[in-house]
């Protein structure tokens, strides 16, 4: 890091300590040939990834659209949306993948859903599943019935 003052290239850190929110770390440092101190911020730089639709189209993942479809399915349950997408985003900006198939993203919420609440399962499971008839619904919650006799 260069200093800000004199543009010497080799700053001493005397202090690191995350931020209140913990995405970043504030460093204090300090300059050996001006004695000058400041303060940067060093930040996670993250993936951009792109959810490939049915229809092999490409759009840039959006987290706040895939809550809006868990939040929707969670509507007056007792799941916090808010944990499973963000546990979904953090798993993958760790696989470091750019691109995802939506069929894999849908899954993924359908994994933590199933765990988390069955009827918010079956709701997002309708939706995302497309149920054509009652027969499919049907068909969905006696497969729930029988994971949960096991």
């Amino acid at each position: 890091m260069n200093c800000p003052v004199c543009n010497f290239q080799d700053t001493k850190v005397i202090d690191s300590r995350p931020t209140q929110d913990g995405s970043s770390i504030r460093r204090r440092r300090e300059c050996p040939q001006c004695l000058k101190r400041f303060t940067t911020f060093e930040i996670l730089e993250t993936v951009q990834i792109f959810v490939i639709k049915k229809d092999g189209t490409k759009e840039m993942f959006d987290k706040n659209k895939l809550l809006a479809g868990v939040l929707k399915a969670c509507q007056k349950r007792p799941v916090n949306a808010e944990d499973i997408v963000s546990d979904i985003e953090t798993e993958l900006q760790n696989t470091l993948t750019q691109e995802i198939e939506s069929g894999k993203l849908g899954e993924m919420v359908m994994r933590r859903l199933k765990d988390a609440d069955k009827v918010a399962y079956v709701r997002f499971a309708s939706v995302y599943r497309e149920f054509k008839d009652i027969d499919t619904f049907f068909a969905e919650l006696n497969e729930l019935r029988g994971e949960q006799e096991k």
